[in-house]
């Protein structure tokens, strides 16, 4: 494959495109993921533009647990959307390619709503804590400007370290293959492909990964924990099965959302490509598509919205 080159100010020579291998160079695999992958995407646009629409309608909704959940469901809804059609494109197209621009705005929101997500995430699982645990407290632990703060410190962390990766990347000079072993821009790949030294970027993204991927999900394990143990002291047979079905499913969705990331930005590097790239799927694909339906198919609430919302729309 031919190298594509632009100078740049100081006769380094940079890429001006990519080539995204995919997630696999099997051409009898292309169609059946193409199919697998759009239907994945419809399911994640309508669950999570549903969810965004229905709470912004109803006003019963408007609580700090589905203020949260509005904001989870619009980064879903925006990190699928960043590299899921460039992603279908590929996998029926002959030309995978991607220009350095395009590139690095795709890793730019790609750290963005990632980071967003973990602290959305760890502040739905505090929002439960005080719910279930501290319920007397709550109007005052969970008030309007402590949401506001908690949504507006989620947005401003990832928007400084996304940031920081992003201009750290931009730096390095892509000079021998322009090939990304991966189907998004992503920051590892990316740093295989560069003929100067990485070692203080490695290095600075196992601090940022560490601290975006531990912090947050040490503390919605220990959110959880606490709730468990609360739930365990309901006397009802009924409100137990139910309390401990919900938060199941919620630690699952948690469980495969930062398992995933840590096996991607915390592996040793024994881990081969292929492994790496499954398992962005998880945290990329399936977690978007999973969370519409694990934080609202239970749920009363979001029930009765819909039927209200859909019998005044028959009107």
């Amino acid at each position: 494959m031919r190298l594509v080159r632009r100078m740049a100010p100081g006769n380094d020579s940079f890429m001006t495109q990519f080539i995204l291998a995919g997630l696999t160079d099997q051409s009898v695999l292309q169609l059946p993921l193409f199919l697998l992958f759009l239907v994945m995407y419809v399911v994640t646009v309508m669950g999570n533009l549903s969810l965004i629409i229905l709470i912004g309608l109803s006003s019963h909704l408007h609580t700090p647990m589905y203020f949260f959940l509005f904001n989870l469901s619009f980064i879903d809804l925006c990190y699928s959307s960043v590299f899921t059609p460039k992603m279908l494109i590929n996998l029926i197209s002959e030309k995978k390619i991607i220009f350095y621009m395009g590139c690095m705005t795709q890793l730019y929101f790609l750290c963005f709503f990632g980071i967003s997500e973990s602290y959305v995430l760890t502040s739905m699982a505090y929002d439960r804590y005080v719910a279930i645990c501290n319920p007397l407290l709550y109007n005052i632990a969970m008030s309007p400007k402590v949401c506001f703060s908690l949504m507006f410190g989620s947005y401003l962390m990832a928007f400084f370290e996304a940031t920081t990766l992003t201009g750290c990347m931009v730096r390095l000079i892509f000079c021998d293959a322009n090939t990304i072993n991966h189907y998004l821009c992503d920051i590892y790949p990316l740093l295989q492909l560069s003929c100067t030294s990485t070692y203080i970027i490695e290095l600075e993204v196992i601090i940022v990964s560490g601290i975006n991927i531990t912090v947050p999900s040490f503390t919605v394990f220990v959110s959880y924990g606490l709730i468990l143990s609360n739930i365990l002291h309901i006397k009802s047979t009924e409100g137990r099965s139910k309390a401990f079905s919900t938060c199941s499913s919620h630690i699952i969705a948690v469980s495969l959302f930062f398992g995933s990331s840590a096996f991607v930005y915390l592996k040793p590097s024994s881990v081969s490509a292929d492994d790496g790239k499954i398992s962005s799927v998880f945290y990329t694909n399936v977690i978007p598509m999973m969370n519409p339906l694990i934080y609202s198919l239970r749920n009363k609430d979001v029930k009765l919205a819909l039927r209200k919302t859909l019998r005044v729309a028959e009107f």
